[in-house]
């Protein structure tokens, strides 16, 4: 502790963060006149020589770092952030324990959050620009910041939502994770028993409530980490909760669990949903109470810098502080996220931060501490949140916050928004509305922090301002890419058999449409005419005959009609056969078609249809079909 002590006396020193919330040094030095700078630049320059050579002497070694990451817990769902409602101690404790960040921002959803947090760098630098449809794969070209802390000697696992990639070189362990448990997509079905869960690429069957199960891993993965010697590690504990379905564990010998929680937050007068949303965030807030005590028991706490937050702003609305907006809006309800950071005696417990920073702020953060550079080839768009941190307070950080997201494709005037430390200029129109300038509002987060009155007729020169710099970035963080489903490999080493989900098609035809109902539920359905069809993208890494799969669900009385799958100058047609009803799916081996190397289209077009819906397609599956062994005498 002694040595903590220290090291944030040096650093607070060097950092002290002046009244506008720059570094002091810099704020005295900007005082003086010229022919006083070369004295006072000779002065810092030996206080910094000293005082480097001191925490040389004293610093500890490179902090272990914890991120838990939740899912869609708002802003105003902590008893730390003023919420009268839940019961979240541990979370609350976490946050007294160490330096509150009451403006920090993630995107409006989960996956450019994520991607930003990776990279820091905005999500639409990276090619991703959606949550589904194929647009949530973060770019093969980005370094994450777990490859980077591998470079400075950390051991890396991640446990929970990944949501950057499901399909071969995606993958969080192909990425710089060690370890990884848990699932590539936006949500999942199951919290108890779940069954869409991967360990190291490989899907894999679980018992028990999920975020016990995450909770879980992560604890054995640093207990490992320690008894092995592998230290320092990064963990990313990133749970799925409170993302819907909104589920307890209520089964079997865990009932009363889940339904205890539900029952003590209805009786507090919550309607059901709500009561459900706060009762998983409590289950949270237990589990992070058993990472926080197996830290005290491994006697890690002290050097181990713990970090809470959500990856959007929140989908409950039983109370929100006052705050407009919520998840998928550019509202500060939709954007802004809790952020508490410990390390004891070297973040100042009780500290309160007012400067905006940003999800893509982390990467940098956690590269400076680790001690290892970030990479230098490309734009950053984060800067590390060491000063803040080692003073615990700070007003000034990133003079602008970008907030953006359009489902299909991005749109600088659609669900946009830009924020300074004072005002914030946002453009929200939905889909079947036409984007108007003149509906544009403008907010004094200063003076109305719930923005409730738009003033944007009121300042006219602050509305130009903040337009002209939200397009500038917009250029710029679009330039020359182009956004679309990334192609499925085909033909892997790491993963033979590959499934190519509806979402990732793209739909052609009067009828057929897709329907989302979970991913892996996913279907395209009621296409009924000759010509209708879907087409993937993919990119055969190994040629030769592929084994054709179809999973689908087809009404007796539709059964018989043909579809097509092709791809380069090879096809196969498959009759069509029944299934209980159409929402019951089956595997049907539908042939044998040959791929050649490289990007292609693959698609599945009627050929014949019963005049009714052909069939309800649930995913193609393509598994390479080992050689022919070669037979004596041929």
């Amino acid at each position: 502790m002694r040595e903590n002590s220290e090291r944030r006396r040096i650093a607070r020193s060097l950092y002290s963060v002046g009244s506008q919330g720059e570094p002091y040094a810099m704020s005295v030095y900007a005082q003086h006149s010229p022919s006083s700078n070369f004295c006072l630049a000779v002065l810092l320059l030996a206080a910094l020589v000293q005082a480097s050579g001191r925490a040389a002497e004293s610093s500890p070694a490179k902090p272990n770092i914890l991120l838990v990451m939740t899912d869609d817990q708002g802003y105003w769902d902590t008893g730390a952030t003023g919420n009268p409602h839940i019961d979240t101690p541990h979370i609350d404790r976490l946050a007294a324990d160490g330096t509150q960040f009451r403006r920090y921002y993630a995107a409006p959803v989960c996956s450019p959050t994520r991607a930003g947090m990776m990279t820091g760098r905005y999500y639409l630098r990276t090619g991703l620009y959606n949550t589904r449809f194929g647009g949530d794969s973060l770019g093969r070209a980005e370094i994450t910041v777990a490859q980077l802390l591998q470079r400075a000697g950390y051991r890396t696992g991640l446990f929970g939502k990944w949501h950057l990639g499901m399909y071969p070189g995606y993958q969080p362990q192909q990425r710089g994770f060690d370890e990884f448990f848990g699932h590539y997509h936006g949500h999942i079905e199951r919290y108890e028993f779940p069954d869409q869960l991967f360990h190291n690429g490989q899907p894999v069957e679980a018992r028990g409530y999920v975020t016990d199960l995450f909770t879980d891993a992560a604890m054995d993965f640093v207990e490992t980490s320690v008894e092995a010697g592998e230290t320092p590690f990064f963990c990313a504990v990133m749970y799925n909760a409170p993302h819907s379905p909104f589920l307890l564990d209520t089964s079997h010998a865990r009932q009363p669990i889940g339904d205890k929680l539900l029952e003590k937050y209805l009786d507090r007068g919550l309607p059901l949903r709500e009561a459900r949303i706060y009762g998983m965030i409590e289950r949270i807030d237990q589990n992070l109470g058993r990472l926080l005590a197996r830290l005290d028991q491994l006697g890690l706490a002290d050097n181990t810098l713990v970090l809470f937050a959500s990856d959007n702003g929140g989908v409950s609305q039983f109370w929100k502080g006052g705050m407009n907006g919520a998840k998928s809006s550019v509202y500060e309800g939709g954007v802004r996220a809790p952020l508490f950071v410990r390390w004891p005696g070297v973040v100042p417990a009780g500290g309160v931060v007012d400067a905006q920073v940003s999800h893509v702020d982390l990467l940098p953060t956690f590269c400076e501490l680790a001690g290892v550079d970030p990479p230098h080839d490309r734009v950053l768009d984060g800067r590390s949140l060491v000063p803040l941190l080692m003073a615990g307070h700070g007003t000034a950080h990133h003079p602008y916050v970008y907030h953006t997201w359009d489902r299909y494709s991005p749109n600088p005037d659609r669900r946009w928004g830009i924020s300074d430390p004072r005002w914030k200029l946002i453009g929200m129109f939905g889909e079947n509305a036409e984007p108007d300038p003149a509906k544009w509002r403008l907010f004094d987060l200063q003076n109305d922090p719930g923005e409730l009155n738009n003033v944007a007729k009121q300042h006219p020169e602050i509305v130009s301002r903040l337009r002209a710099e939200f397009v500038r970035w917009f250029e710029a963080v679009t330039d020359g890419i182009t956004y679309e489903p990334v192609p499925i490999p085909v033909g892997h080493p790491d993963q033979d058999s590959v499934k190519l989900e509806p979402s990732w098609a793209t739909c052609e035809g009067s009828n057929v449409r897709y329907t989302f109902d979970g991913y892996d539920w996913d279907t395209i359905d009621s296409w009924n005419e000759p010509g209708e069809r879907a087409t993937w993208r993919i990119d055969v890494l190994r040629s030769g005959r592929y084994a054709v799969k179809l999973s689908y669900g087809c009404r007796p009385q539709s059964a018989g009609g043909i579809l097509q799958i092709a791809a380069g100058g090879s096809s196969l047609r498959h009759t069509v056969q029944a299934t209980a009803t159409a929402e019951q799916f089956a595997l049907f081996p539908a042939g044998t078609i040959e791929l050649k190397p490289g990007q292609q289209t693959l698609t599945a077009e009627v050929l014949r249809s019963p005049k009714t819906e052909l069939l309800r397609l649930n995913a193609i599956h393509l598994e390479p079909m080992a050689p022919r062994a070669r037979v004596p005498g041929e």
